[in-house]
Parts: C-alpha cells; structure tokens; sequence
C-alpha cells in the first residue's frame, strides 16, 4: 500500500509539474506577469509556500492537477476558485494575459501539452538507449488461448499450433512483436492474418474496439520450444536436479513438444510427483518432480490452484544496441504509437466500442504505478511516459476549461479579429466544467467498482 501511494505521487507530482513548468515558462517568455505556479488545485498550504521576485511558489490542497496563475483582465469565477482566489498584485496593462499577441498566447496555452510530450519522448529515448531494441524473432503460433479469444476473432481458434505468420494486413511480419503490434493496431475496420498453410484468418474487429483487438493479439501466443532458460533455487526442479539449459522431451510418459505442454500437464499436478525426463547433451535424464501449488489469476479473473516447478522458459530474443540518434527516432516513434493509441480510446469512448466502464482514474492510476514500480525503474519509467502522453492528449480535448478548449477560444479570436464574447466564454467554460466534472466522476465510480470487485 504505501509503494503504491508513493508511487501515485510521484507519478502525478512529477508529470503535473511538468506540464506546468510548460506553462510557466512559456508565460514569462511571452512577457507575462504570474501570480502562482501550484503544484495541486484550490488554495496554497501556507507551510508549503514561498515566494521569488513576482511569483508565488506553492503546493496546493487539492491533489488533483495544477496551475499557472496568469494576470488577465477577465477573472472567470470558476477558474478563479480553482486557482486558489481573486489575485490582489497590481499589474501593467501591457503584461496581461490578453495584451500579448494571439500567436503567443497560443504557444503558452499548447506549451504544457508539450512538455508532457517532450517528457515522454525523453523516457522513451532513454528506455531505448539503456536497453536496446528487444525483438522475439518467432513467427511461428504455439498456441491459441480460447479464454482470451473475443467473439469477433472466432477464426483465431481454427490456427493450427506450428503454423507461421507469413504476414498481417498485408505487411509481411519477422518477428512476435510485429504479429502483436499488427493485430493490435492495424490501422483498417478489419485484421487479416496471412498464414503460412495458405489460409487467412479474418478478425472483422474495428481500429477502436481496442479491448477486443488487445485479446485478440494476447490470444495467439508463439511457439516456445521446451528448453530451461531458469531454474528458481529452492523449487521442486532444483531440488531434483534439473538445470539451466536442459530440454524437457516428456513427462510421465508424454511427449512435450512445446513449453505449453509442459504448463498443460503441470497445472493440474500440484503434490502429486511425476517422472520428468529431460534431454542435455546428447543423453536422457528421467527425474521424479513433486509440484508445489500455486495460486494465480485465470483469464476469467478468478483465482486457481496450479502446479509449478520452478523453471522458466528460455527465450530467443535478442537484444539490438542503440545509438544515441537510433534511441531518440525510436523514443519517438513510442511517443507517436502512444498518442495514437490514446487517441483510439477517447474516439472508441464516444463511438461506443470502449466501455464507459474503462475509464479509470487516480485510484486506478495509483494501482497501476504501484505495480510498475514493484517490476523496477524501467517499467516505472514507461509508465510514466504512458500517462504523461494520456495527460497531453486529453488537455487538447476541445472542452473550454482544459488546454484544447482555450486553444479553440484563441482560434476563433484569431478568425474573427476580436476575442469571443465574455458572456459566451463563461456558459462554455461552465459547460466543459460540468462535463469535467462528470468525467471525474465516472472515473472516481469505475475506480471505486474495481477495488470492491464489480
């Protein structure tokens, strides 16, 4: 509980200073007095105040985002209250908010969407740079879990284990990663996957029925040959003999062609032992196991008792060093793939091929980067980079009170030679409120559903 509570915060508090940080600067570049950078909405903690030449530094009591607090001549009551209070500096004219130039304007409202990108493409890079390209070069399908299969991928279950992906949408593909990615993302209404018997498995799943297309891609798993690639210390396999390196060719008697007969055969025995014969260098040794059991999540979400005996599978991937340029084309394209998957899921929100009910909010997020930062600093950090991209992509929604709102605002001001009626900005900016509000609420109910199991 608290590596997830410190986790939440980190992860908020770093990403809302960044896109804050955007606003600020670009506020100061474009000659405008700031009254408050906050990190948090409402009004500041005193003891968490202090204040540098024309600015007020501060964190605020409502965690739940931030605020650069700009000098304008037209305070909007609700903004006001979100921003901690009417401001009583007295400020030149000719540094207000509305004073500057619209094209400034515009790259001090689209500014925080840009650091949040910025920030992500870092981690992506650096992620990129410290570990390299990881490719699993299999294209061959091991096997097709009926419980992940949706119902519009029906044709997944006539894949006969062995068979090869020669290509998916027409794309040739050379390695797992590409099959996934292909099946997940390809951008047509519809998935065709070429397979090397010369049939072609047609998913009719549109781009935005992400849910479907994600288990769908999870459902087809590749062919894993049935070598040792660890031995826990301490197991039941250790404790018989087997070691790194070994191939496991039967148990009890019947043949294991692939590390999912394996899994197939050892679920079911937890505490009852069973003759294992392995194959290394050129001899066969037969071992008495004895599974321990284990508890795990079924696709269904329930929990099951399995038998385990401490190995894992050994895998062929490989590792592709990067250079510094290499790193950051490939952050960038991690960058884009985001964003474009974020932006399927606000656009299959409003089709209605997404759930409503997936919609997540701080208490989700904070699950998550608790278990991202239990695997270590490197999921953490793509993590980080996810929701930082999910921040900048939902701040350019067209909705008044967020960044894309006020972008809109300045286009039309831009068009028109003059700013929108004040009047009508406040019913707008009243509108997205609500509609803000309301998507809290939808997120903060789906977030309380999944802690109590609905």
């Amino acid at each position: 509980m608290l590596i997830t509570v410190l986790a939440l915060i980190i992860v908020l508090g770093v990403l809302v200073f960044v896109h804050e940080a955007g606003h600020f600067v670009a506020a100061k570049w474009a000659g405008i007095y700031v009254h408050r950078f906050s990190v948090g909405l409402g009004s500041p903690i005193p003891w968490l105040t202090f204040r540098r030449g024309e600015t007020e530094y501060s964190i605020s009591w409502l965690p739940l985002g931030g605020y650069v607090k700009m000098a304008t001549r037209e305070e909007d009551p609700g903004s006001t209250a979100l921003e901690g209070g009417r401001a009583e500096a007295v400020v030149p004219p000719d540094r207000v908010f509305e004073a500057k130039p619209v094209w400034k304007r515009m790259v001090v409202i689209l500014a925080g969407v840009t650091m949040n990108a910025l920030f992500a493409w870092a981690a992506f890079s650096f992620l990129a740079a410290k570990n390299g390209r990881q490719t699993d070069p299999v294209t061959t399908v091991g096997r097709v879990v009926g419980e992940l299969v949706p119902p519009e991928a029906e044709a997944l279950r006539r894949i006969e284990p062995g068979t090869q992906v020669i290509s998916i949408n027409g794309d040739s593909v050379t390695s797992w990663d590409e099959v996934q990615q292909g099946i997940a993302n390809a951008p047509e209404p519809e998935v065709r996957i070429q397979l090397s018997d010369g049939s072609t498995a047609v998913l009719p799943i549109h781009q935005d029925a992400l849910e479907a297309r994600l288990r769908a891609s999870q459902a087809i798993q590749p062919f894993r040959t049935p070598v040792v690639g660890q031995v826990l210390p301490g197991k039941p396999a250790a404790r018989a003999g087997i070691v790194q390196g070994d191939t496991i060719v039967a148990v009890d008697g019947r043949p294991v062609e692939q590390w999912y007969d394996l899994l197939e055969v050892l679920e079911g025995s937890a505490g009852r032992t069973m003759d294992v014969e392995v194959a290394r260098g050129g001899d066969r040794i037969a071992y008495q196991v004895t599974p321990d059991a284990d508890s795990v999540s079924g696709p269904d979400g329930k929990m099951r008792e399995v038998g385990r005996i401490g190995v894992a599978v050994g895998s062929g991937f490989r590792s592709e060093p990067l250079s510094l340029g290499q790193a950051v084309v490939e952050g960038g394209r991690a960058t884009v793939g985001a964003s474009t998957q974020i932006f399927r899921t606000v656009r299959g929100l409003f089709s209605g091929r997404i759930s409503r009910r997936e919609v997540g909010g701080p208490i989700l997020i904070g699950q998550l980067a608790g278990q991202s930062a239990r695997l270590g600093l490197d999921p953490f950090l793509a993590f980080m980079a996810l929701i930082s991209i999910n921040l900048a992509v939902l701040n350019l929604l067209p909705i008044p009170v967020l960044d894309g709102g006020q972008f809109l605002f300045l286009l039309a001001e831009a068009a028109i030679r003059r700013p929108l009626p004040m009047k009508l900005r406040e019913r707008l900016t009243a509108v997205g409120l609500v509609l803000l509000v309301l998507l809290m609420g939808l997120a903060f109910s789906n977030d309380i559903r999944r802690v109590f199991g609905g």
